[in-house]
């Protein structure tokens, strides 16, 4: 039945595990497949033709495992190949985009930032959503190369992540950001580094949460949920090197997982 097949989550690295765990624990009764594209890590450098070949290949692998839904849990892989994934694919597909709607409703000062990769913030789809609500806020962007490197390396909770979080977003707090948008799902797995520096009066906002809300009403809306009460399976796959994934994933999921390797996906 379509209803006990899998959601699959992909992302170029352990950074979507954040969307994985939030899907996770709002729906523990699903089958995930989550795969990490570690051997093409990081995205952020990567050509839009690159990304949009990348992002077809792994949504043709995880419909080949059985998945009824995928979630493109990368803000680079979304703002530059969702349209045709969704266009070329016949089960839904939900991405992520930064949270800007939120923090411009939020703000008080009219002044939000967005942390993100470099190739998130020059893209087209950035610039729509960027326009769309500069009339109601000014947005200020800040590229942050270095985030998706500490969180594959594991070093999201050292000095090095606090130093380097706090060259990246003093810039934004000193032109009286109120909110700061994490566009990236890397940068959840530094949110109480980046909560340490902002202090209470500065609001960050994630997407995890709101995501897998969306996967649960398209599940829903699509006659897709698994109503069995039984305990889900999640599924690792990476590309390159699965002993050093595995080492990742397990920390950042907090639960002793192997991953599996795949050689038909490789770095182009």
């Amino acid at each position: 039945m379509e209803r006990h097949k899998s959601i699959g989550i992909f992302d170029s690295g352990v950074g979507g595990l954040s969307i994985a765990e939030a899907i996770n624990e709002l729906l523990p009764e699903e089958n995930l497949v989550y795969f990490a594209d570690i051997g093409f890590s990081p995205y952020g450098n990567k050509s839009t033709k690159i990304i949009k070949k990348r992002s077809k290949e792994i949504v043709k692998f995880l419909i080949s495992q059985n998945c009824k839904l995928v979630v493109v849990a990368c803000n680079t892989a979304t703002v530059n190949s969702i349209s045709n994934l969704r266009a070329e694919t016949s089960i839904p597909i939900i991405g992520v985009e930064p949270a800007i709607k939120p923090a411009a409703l939020q703000s008080k000062t009219g002044i939000i930032g967005v942390l993100a990769t470099k190739q998130t913030i020059a893209s087209r789809s950035f610039q729509n959503l960027r326009d769309k609500y500069s009339e109601k806020v000014s947005i200020k962007t800040k590229a942050c190369p270095k985030f998706v490197t500490l969180v594959e390396s594991l070093n999201h909770n050292s000095e090095q992540a606090r130093t380097t979080a706090e060259q990246y977003i003093q810039p934004l707090l000193s032109q009286n950001c109120d909110q700061i948008v994490l566009g990236c799902t890397h940068f959840s797995f530094l949110k109480t580094t980046i909560e340490n520096i902002v202090g209470l009066n500065v609001n960050i906002i994630d997407t995890a949460v709101p995501v897998a809300k969306e996967v649960k009403n398209k599940l829903q809306s699509n006659n897709l949920e698994n109503t069995e009460n039984t305990k889900g399976i999640v599924e690792f796959w990476v590309s390159g090197n699965s002993a050093q994934a595995s080492e990742s994933i397990n920390e950042l999921w907090e639960k002793d997982v192997k991953a599996s390797s795949i050689q038909q996906i490789t770095p182009t």
